[in-house]
């Protein structure tokens, strides 16, 4: 049997944290993965240059059960802590858009950093091994497919259920479970919309248009691109509006965010009185979205032939465009898991479950959950950061 004082599940970008963090204040640490390559969702993310936190990353920017449970964590390792230690280790970074920070070169390079830190802190890694039975008396028991290990303080940073071709697995909910904690109904979110069959037929000629929009759902709101697929809608403005999005909800899209559309559509409607409908849209929008947007609302004729009353439905249609998804793409797709361990359990100063000491959940299996744009990793170390000052 090895001993230790902390053991950590999961070597993605919580556990690490809160692996340096211990490790930093001489707690001896043991960190399991069941895969053998660490931080394989920092690797992927952010196209292959890990997109590691936003600048403006606030508790507004997440969601959970209880809204007020992130502000602690978030409020004692910020954006900007992260970002020294990035600098510390020379890694050169770019703000691509909305506060959004990524690597000039490679995810690698913090995976890298990561290490480093975690090796100055004398972590011990043990990969390739699946933790599985956990036993609790004065200390906790875990069996792993290699050995068992007793440690004093036990962490949970096994993520969510998005990406599970990369190794995502339900195992930090069962423990929850174990230990009688509940558990917010785990769900996709930052994920793409499927349509229903007979909207995915109106839409079909649509796919790989993409435009710049606003897209609302249940009164939050988002400006940046929608990207019709194959099976539905994806791009930014999509994939955060599906963080509040619920089955059989309205999606609402303002087609024209930078637009008086009724202006430009009067002034249009003199200089252009012949010119189709479609056609004058087509100025603004994509051409092939213009028209498949005019058969849908059977929008007809000449811009001079519209009556006063169709024209303000043109107006409302292109600035309230409303679709009911089918669905959102899943689990496969999803960049992460919404709900997870309920923070009513769990105290928000150190991430210890009330009920259990010593055992503590970090990252993406806790109900928080950030916009798409970096909000997640901050999350990640925010949450690991608290957890590594007191295990």
């Amino acid at each position: 049997m090895q001993v230790c004082d902390v053991l950590i599940i999961g070597a993605g970008a919580a556990g690490l944290m809160c692996a340096i963090e211990a490790g930093k204040r001489g707690r001896k640490v043991i960190l399991v993965d069941h895969s053998e390559t660490i931080g394989r969702k920092i690797l992927i993310s952010g196209g292959g240059r890990c997109n590691f936190t936003n600048i403006n990353a606030s508790p507004k920017s997440f969601v959970s059960k209880n809204p007020h449970f992130c502000k602690s964590a978030l409020a004692r390792y910020t954006p900007q802590d992260f970002i020294s230690l990035v600098q510390k280790h020379k890694i050169k970074f770019h703000e691509k858009k909305l506060g959004q920070l990524f690597c000039d070169n490679s995810a690698k390079e913090i995976v890298n950093m990561l290490i480093g830190e975690c090796n100055k802190a004398n972590v011990q890694f043990s990969l390739g091994v699946k933790a599985r039975r956990i036993i609790k008396n004065d200390h906790f028991i875990i069996e792993t497919s290699k050995d068992t290990i007793e440690c004093e303080s036990l962490v949970i940073a096994t993520g969510g259920l998005s990406i599970p071709q990369i190794g995502a697995t339900g195992y930090g909910y069962d423990v929850a479970r174990q230990f009688s904690l509940s558990v917010i109904a785990p769900r996709p979110a930052l994920d793409g919309f499927t349509f229903s069959k007979s909207d995915l037929s109106l839409f079909k000629n649509l796919t790989g248009v993409s435009m710049d929009t606003i897209v609302s759902c249940n009164s939050i709101s988002f400006r940046e691109n929608i990207l019709f697929t194959h099976a539905g809608l994806s791009g930014p403005a999509s994939l955060q509006a599906s963080l509040y999005w619920e089955k059989g909800k309205t999606l609402h899209i303002n087609l024209v965010p930078d637009l008086d559309i009724r202006s430009f559509l009067t002034a249009k409607r003199k200089e252009k009185a012949k010119t189709l409908i479609k056609n004058v849209l087509s100025e603004i929008l994509p051409k092939r979205f213009a028209e498949e947007f005019c058969q849908l609302h059977s929008f007809k004729g000449n811009l001079s032939e519209v009556s006063e009353k169709e024209l303000n439905t043109l107006c409302q249609s292109l600035m309230d465009w409303q679709i009911v998804p089918e669905n959102t793409v899943g689990f496969k797709k999803a960049e992460v898991t919404k709900g997870g361990v309920d923070t009513n359990a769990l105290s928000s100063q150190s991430m210890e479950v009330k009920t259990v000491p010593g055992l503590y959940f970090i990252g993406e299996v806790i109900d928080v959950t950030g916009w798409l744009g970096g909000y997640n990793f901050q999350w990640a170390w925010a949450s690991g950061y608290a957890a590594g000052q007191n295990v």
